[in-house]
């Protein structure tokens, strides 16, 4: 099986190097990475400049191709680079990203992004994520990634994604595994302003997530927050069919 590993922290993270090392046990990986740190890019893709791509090297890899664009510019041009050189990839895997990607959060991931640009290549996809800017145990990570290929690997539609995410915490502290619903992940968030060196106001945007009381742990904001992993099933498809038949009610623009 060829696998396509991206990520929005940069190739030369260390999260991404342990999910290369840990799949490439089971499979061919080629890494299609960002060149720098991506985090919070979103779905963006560059469409106002050049994508520069430079093969580097990269343990465990096959083969590893760093790109000047965004997480998703990786995957969509990643696979097609690949495809041009006889190559055909079956799967992606976006991550292990340092910081959790879960609730309301994915909107904004840019990991979770380049997995779902996966799904729009035509392939099932994985996102991998431990819930700390300074992740530093991948170990329980690594196994759900394994284990996703070996038990999802083709039997995955390839309009799904995967959204695994874990604690930073050793393996035998994790409470367990959790299959979730998305939930909000809201925070106490502001903008803190100050002064450039030049006299203009700039923002810095910060905040602290807000915790939960009462809510079910089959939401993975709620999950994570009790100490579990969780691993959400996501789909590209936002329409909201509730309101299908309101909206023809409604007659906006006189439509029946």
């Amino acid at each position: 099986m060829n696998v396509l590993v991206a990520n929005d922290d940069g190739i030369k993270a260390q999260g991404i190097k342990e999910l290369v090392k840990a799949l490439s046990q089971k499979a061919d990986v080629y890494v299609c990475a960002p060149e720098s740190q991506r985090s919070a890019s979103g779905h963006g893709i560059t469409v106002s400049k050049p994508i520069v791509a430079e093969e580097v090297t990269f343990e465990n890899a096959v083969l590893a191709i760093s790109f000047s664009g965004t997480p998703a510019d990786c995957v969509k041009l990643g696979v097609k680079i690949l495809a041009d050189k006889g190559i055909k990839i079956d799967m992606v895997f976006s991550g292990i990203n340092h910081g959790g990607n879960y609730g309301t959060d994915t909107l904004y991931s840019g990991t979770v992004s380049a997995a779902i640009e996966g799904t729009i290549c035509g392939l099932p996809s994985v996102a991998v994520s431990v819930n700390s800017h300074e992740a530093e145990h991948f170990d329980y990570a690594c196994h759900l990634a394994v284990e996703a290929l070996e038990k999802a690997g083709g039997k995955m539609s390839p309009d799904t994604v995967l959204n695994i995410n874990v604690p930073n915490l050793p393996r035998e502290e994790i409470k367990g595994l959790k299959y979730t619903t998305l939930g909000n992940r809201e925070y106490k968030e502001f903008f803190k302003p100050f002064r450039t060196e030049d006299g203009r106001t700039a923002y810095q945007y910060t905040g602290e997530p807000v915790v939960y009381e009462g809510l079910p742990d089959t939401i993975d904001v709620i999950a994570m927050q009790a100490g579990y992993a969780t691993i959400t099933p996501l789909h590209r498809d936002l329409t909201d069919y509730r309101l299908m038949d309101k909206i023809k009610e409604w007659r906006i623009g006189g439509c029946v």
